[in-house]
């Protein structure tokens, strides 16, 4: 099977070992990954923050680079949203506003062929044991886009549960955002701040090493307030455990 790796401007920009980790396991399990140098923004960002029509030229590139695969996988259930629900949005507005069935012929197949990564494992490969090696106590922390807007619901969990040497212990308040939210954190910084603060207590209160999820924005959300204060546990993407292996250092 092959598949263009939707990596994400966050990923690309700040965490590219999240991408090497999605293409190292996604090879393992037989599926030959490319990598369209031509992505750029899924236009997330402009779209929520308002300016829809600037997001639509983002959109439209996106449909044209990924347009002939099979599947687009992403390690981001917040891009991949963007994706799966709001380009179809953004298709349909333009027709009512008769501004042509371009943009929405364009933009209806990636929508309905791209994936967050747990997903494309558990529905589309079948898998939950990937063959990984992650020896340390970790907890999970659902995001909002990947919970409630893709409906991951216990994949990921089940993908955790699978990996030898894992312990997986429940994060108390899980379903709760932890206050990042893109924008969101700029424009309301204090409660954000607050938000996170809270998620990362009752991570905290687990004793876990490791604080686990499926977006890296969030992650850089909570991370950085780990380290503020000082609780001692590390933001790791699930692709990078999902990855390690017994014949390798685990991150």
């Amino acid at each position: 099977m092959r598949v263009a790796l939707f990596l994400t401007c966050v990923n690309d920009t700040l965490y590219p070992d999240t991408g090497r980790a999605v293409v190292k396991l996604l090879t393992r399990l037989g599926v030959e990954v490319d990598f369209p140098t031509a992505q750029t923004c899924c236009g997330q960002a402009h779209y929520t923050t308002g300016y829809r029509h600037e997001a639509e030229p983002l959109a439209r590139h996106f449909g044209e680079v990924f347009g002939g695969y099979e599947a687009i996988v992403t390690p981001s259930g917040s891009c991949g949203a963007m994706v799966r629900e709001l380009y179809p949005r953004m298709g349909e507005r333009a027709r009512a506003e008769g501004r042509g069935e371009a943009l929405a012929a364009a933009l209806a197949p990636v929508a309905a062929r791209t994936y967050e990564l747990t997903e494309f494992l558990v529905d589309v490969l079948g898998v939950t044991d990937v063959g990984a090696c992650y020896p340390h106590t970790v907890t999970y922390h659902p995001t909002c886009h990947g919970l409630r807007g893709l409906g991951l619901g216990e994949r990921p969990r089940r993908l955790l549960r699978a990996v030898r040497g894992l312990e997986l212990v429940e994060l108390p308040g899980a379903e709760e955002c932890c206050g990042f939210g893109g924008t969101f954190a700029v424009k309301n910084a204090d409660v954000s701040a607050a938000m996170g603060t809270d998620k990362v207590r009752n991570a905290a209160s687990t004793g876990a090493e490791v604080l686990c999820a499926a977006d890296n924005s969030c992650l850089m959300h909570l991370g950085g307030l780990m380290t503020r204060l000082r609780t001692g546990m590390r933001p790791v993407h699930i692709a990078e455990i999902l990855a390690s292996t017994e014949e390798e250092p685990a991150a």
